[in-house]
Parts: structure tokens; C-alpha cells; sequence
């Protein structure tokens, strides 16, 4: 089964459970997995038969900066929602969420959540 990966998008968001999270926002790092069966699906080099990984960054993109949300997990549910709705004909999608700048004690890179979804309808 084929995948298509886009890793690492970055956006500056207002996410977060503190007023100064929300306030002055933060960078979040996203890598979105779809599955897609590329092997049986893109037989003529013609991009309608694939994922158009470009729109996909463009629903990600206005979805993450016109919502805001306490927790990233509840980012990553709708987002992850949204994205398979607009993408129906893929398998499956794994979204990971980063947040870089987390207010808690430790020497730490980022904290990251997961999530995965199929379109109800096959």
C-alpha cells in the first residue's frame, strides 16, 4: 500500500490552555501520512489520479490558522476530520502534532500526539 508523507509543516498558531499561549501564539510542526494505494491508482503520470499533496497543505493550512483550540489533541481530531472529508478516496490519514513550546519543567524537544482516521464511507 502506498503512502503519501508530507513532513514537518510548521504554522504559527494560537493553541493552548494558558491566556499567553493563546495570546501570543506558537509554532506547531505537523507530518501527515496518507495511505493511498499509489501501486494500483496512478498508472498514467496524471496527478488527478493521486492525492494532490499541495491541496492538502492548503486545507491544513486554513484549518490551523481560523481554529483554536485549548488542546492539540482536539486540533488534531477536527483537523483530522476535516482532511477526510476532503480527501475521501485515501485509506487512511495519520496526522502527528508537535508543540515546541510546551510551559511545563524539563529539558525536552517538543510534545508530540497522534492520531489516525478512514473515511466512514468505502
Amino acid at each position: 500500500m502506498g503512502m503519501i508523507r508530507i513532513n514537518n509543516l510548521r504554522f504559527h498558531t494560537f493553541n493552548g490552555v494558558l491566556p499567553e499561549e493563546r495570546r501570543n501564539g506558537q509554532q506547531l510542526g505537523l507530518d501527515i501520512a496518507i495511505k493511498y494505494p499509489i501501486e494500483t491508482k496512478v498508472l498514467h503520470d496524471d496527478v488527478h489520479e493521486t492525492i494532490n499533496y499541495a491541496e492538502v497543505r492548503n486545507v491544513t493550512e486554513h484549518f490551523i490558522t481560523t481554529h483554536s483550540y485549548k488542546l492539540i489533541e482536539s486540533l488534531a481530531n477536527h483537523l483530522l476530520e476535516t482532511l477526510l472529508a476532503s480527501f475521501p478516496t485515501v485509506d487512511s490519514i495519520n496526522i502527528k502534532i508537535r508543540k515546541f513550546s510546551v510551559p511545563m519543567p524539563g529539558i525536552f524537544d517538543n510534545v508530540e500526539i497522534e492520531v489516525q482516521g478512514a473515511p466512514d464511507a468505502k
